[in-house]
């Protein structure tokens, strides 16, 4: 059989730290079936493939991937945003940004660009270069670049780390490894965590002309969706981690508007 299933199968493996043994529990199966997969010595079914990149936890776009080394068609769609079958999915993730106001809230992709913003998201976007909010805008890069959001955030080096969870995170893709470059190239020289450094835990200190705010993120992902491109949407809600900075958003008038949502330019 084609050995790319194998190494495809082995290499998600252990990227997610996995033994031979855990995976053949997780998938129903024996470590000895899961050890000739990975060897090329056997050739799995469709159904068995499936099993494999379910116990793996694996992204649609990683399973679809993997039935392609199989040598089997993609199982789940890649439907593009502007496309109307997505528009219920959309308009009932734009309500729930609109719900959350006074709050900024936003959806990207997997490359951190915008797809649709709150009206108050343009609190975190305050003294940004207009070239940074020409669509498409990366979130991911407004975050970190020294002429974004970068010099109102005071714990920029520890809310840094958190930003590059993302690119860090997934399937090994050139366009993903470009951006993790690019926003590391913003950062400070490595230096010791401060004191209060809380891991990933890290909330946002931001300067903002309602004052200095204080917050916390809350990422959802639609884990239950069947189209690529919706699984690969993050719903980003701020909140607040203070009484003062919950006293400030709630008291402000009702904020411009946001710029217009713009979808992603294909990949």
């Amino acid at each position: 059989m084609d050995p790319a299933f194998a190494t495809a199968l082995r290499d998600a493996r252990t990227r997610r730290r996995l033994s031979q043994l855990d995976l053949a529990l997780a998938a129903g199966t024996t470590q000895r079936h899961v050890s000739f997969l990975e060897r090329g010595r056997s050739a799995p079914g469709r159904g068995m493939v499936v099993r494999v990149a379910e116990a793996l936890g694996l992204p649609l776009r990683e399973r679809n991937a993997l039935l392609l080394a199989a040598g089997f068609a993609p199982r789940y769609a890649e439907t593009p945003l502007d496309d109307p079958r997505l528009a219920p999915v959309l308009d009932s993730l734009t309500a729930l940004l609109d719900g959350h106001r006074p709050y900024p809230a936003l959806i990207i992709d997997r490359y951190g660009t915008l797809v649709s913003a709150n009206d108050a998201f343009t609190l975190l976007t305050e003294g940004v270069s207009p070239d940074l909010l020409a669509p498409p805008v990366n979130v991911l890069r407004l975050a970190l670049h020294p002429d974004g959001m970068a010099p109102r955030i005071h714990n920029f080096a520890d809310w840094a780390q958190h930003v590059l969870e993302r690119p860090r995170q997934g399937l090994p893709d050139p366009s993903q490894a470009e951006l993790l470059a690019e926003l590391t190239s913003y950062l400070p020289a490595p230096s010791p965590p401060s004191p209060d450094h809380l891991g990933f835990a890290v909330p946002l200190q931001l300067s903002t002309s309602l004052g200095d705010l204080h917050l916390i993120t809350a990422i959802t992902r639609l884990t239950t969706a069947v189209d690529v491109t919706i699984a690969e949407l993050s719903l980003e809600t701020f909140l607040p981690a203070d009484a003062k900075t919950a006293a400030l958003l709630t008291a402000q008038p009702t904020p411009p508007t946001a710029p217009p949502a713009t979808p992603p330019p294909p990949t």
